[in-house]
């Protein structure tokens, strides 16, 4: 086991979650040295991202990303809901010769992404509507931080 130190999440930016997201074995995620299960759909290496894109991500671990790109940005900021992600994940959508426009990511995938998260009970809904992080969620983040500060 990994000696840990006590950096909280917020301290960290988005490597740890690029890392934490290559943590998978068989479709898992680890969290403090327990599999919990994330099923990753089907559909993942047919699916845009988003209609202005052209192509499906060239990365086979794009879902495991998003989803702790996702779990990062409830974390460090809560209420968050599907409406929210489709925004921050959103682009510009190139129309040819007429002016570019912006245009909202998919709705699915972050739906779906959210679901999986409040299965592993890293996420609950908010009262105030979106989504907030547990506290065995932040729990779990700190100490997937920490384990990575000491590798690091």
């Amino acid at each position: 086991m990994l000696p840990t130190s006590s950096v909280p999440a917020r301290k960290l930016g988005e490597l740890m979650f690029y890392i934490w997201g290559s943590f998978k074995s068989e479709n898992s995620l680890v969290y403090s040295g327990v599999w919990k299960k994330m099923e990753l759909p089907e559909w993942t290496d047919i699916v845009k991202t988003a209609k202005f894109k052209e192509l499906a991500p060239y990365d086979p671990d794009w879902y495991y990303i998003r989803a702790a790109s996702m779990a990062r940005k409830i974390y460090l900021r809560g209420g968050l809901g599907v409406g929210a992600f489709q925004r921050i994940y959103g682009g510009s959508k190139r129309n040819g010769s007429r002016p570019p426009h912006f245009c909202k990511s998919s709705g699915a995938i972050a739906r779906h992404i959210l679901q999986q998260l409040q299965n592993m009970s890293i996420v609950e809904i908010d009262t105030k509507g979106g989504r907030k992080i547990t506290s065995s969620g932040r729990r779990d983040l700190d100490q997937v931080a920490g384990r990575i500060v000491v590798a690091a």
